[in-house]
């Protein structure tokens, strides 16, 4: 008796000795594996600065960024070489509601991250109507605008190097209707991401 007892003992050693201790310890606590919350995927476009290009007659006299990073337009509008600069005009921020949609008759935007620094963004509308709107999204530094009318002439609007919260503005007025080409505006986002919407209305 005392020999089969004896056996049964070793026995139950030799088996604790070969099962891991992983398993034993795997017996005393559960451990709760959960997987990992999918993060947001941010696609960064590479940053490249080029040298801020203003042609001769441009009426901001102050200094101006020496480097930012060009957005070319979505749409390619030809204008002609001869462009005469209009007397700029300071702008004045002030909130409204959006028109209607059937006001209308044009809009594109653009999204700038805080790491570009300046963004020169391009607009190309050409189309006709009497106003133009700025939407912001987020916290953006304004430096200036240039409107580009059919007839030659640019309308530049001073922002004044102003950061502006968000919301939807009037950026400039021409009631006796014009045709615009292109829209040019130079812009910083100041938070982690800027949406930067241009509109074109029709009254």
């Amino acid at each position: 008796m005392k020999r089969l007892t004896l056996s049964l003992f070793s026995c139950a050693v030799v088996l604790v000795a070969l099962v891991p201790a992983e398993t034993i310890v795997g017996q005393r606590r559960r451990v709760v594996v959960r997987p990992a919350r999918p993060g947001r995927v941010v696609v960064r476009r590479p940053v490249v600065h080029t040298k801020l290009i203003v042609r001769n007659g441009h009426p901001i006299r102050r200094v101006l960024p020496s480097t930012v990073v060009v957005r070319p337009a979505h749409r390619v509008v030809t204008v002609g070489p001869s462009l005469l600069f209009l007397p700029h005009v300071v702008w004045v921020p002030r909130t409204l509601s959006m028109p209607a949609s059937d006001r209308l008759v044009w809009q594109d935007n653009e999204s700038l991250d805080r790491d570009e620094g300046w963004v020169d963004t391009n607009f190309g509308v050409d189309d006709s109507g009497k106003a133009l709107f700025l939407d912001l999204t987020g916290k953006t530094a304004l430096n200036f605008a240039e409107v580009t009318f059919a007839n030659g002439n640019v309308q530049v609007v001073d922002f004044n190097v102003r950061t502006h919260g968000p919301g939807f503005y009037k950026l400039l007025d021409f009631g006796d209707g014009r045709h615009v080409k292109t829209v040019r505006i130079l812009a910083k986002s100041e938070s982690d991401a800027t949406k930067l919407t241009v509109y074109l209305s029709k009254s």
